[in-house]
């Protein structure tokens, strides 16, 4: 049996192994085919004081191959863009668009009237305007005069 000395830095690694580790682990390679992921589908979203409007740039996808689905506060945007086939005598030489499913959702700060809601679709940009619910709407309330304060010395006349 051999007794060796501990040491701290053995099990430590180097700056530059944690930096190639870290680097390895966030890299995205551009130009990846299949599913896109959630940042593919870029929003714009704004609110006003009734509604909120929602803007998704879906380039190549036709309205019909889209799902909008509203629950209580979260909106999901569902759909599939389809790919073109090679046809025969045709060598792909570059591909970059991207093709498949794709599915993002995004909390609002309030629920929103569904049935109110309503879609537009022009030139590859979703527009959506989601009424905000009835009970989520800021409500003012008035103080009443139901009793009259009486001023004056504190003696009845």
């Amino acid at each position: 049996m051999s007794i060796e000395r501990w040491d701290p830095f053995r099990e430590t690694i180097s700056l530059r192994d944690a930096m190639n580790s870290l680097l390895q682990e966030s890299f995205v390679r551009p130009g990846g085919m299949g599913l896109p992921s959630a940042a593919t589908l870029p929003l714009d979203v704004t609110e006003t004081e009734n509604d909120f409007v929602i803007k998704a740039s879906l380039p190549g996808v036709k309205p019909d191959d889209v799902q909008i689905t509203v629950h209580g506060d979260t909106l999901t945007i569902r759909g599939d863009s389809k790919a073109e086939e090679e046809k025969k005598g045709e060598h792909w030489h570059l591909r970059e668009r991207r093709y498949g499913s794709f599915q993002r959702s995004v909390a609002l700060s309030t629920p929103v009237d569904s049935e109110k809601a309503r879609a537009d679709y022009e030139n590859g940009v979703l527009t959506l305007t989601l009424p905000k619910s009835e009970a989520a709407k800021p409500r003012q309330i008035r103080v009443g005069n139901t009793a009259k304060a009486q001023v004056g010395n504190g003696s009845k006349k």
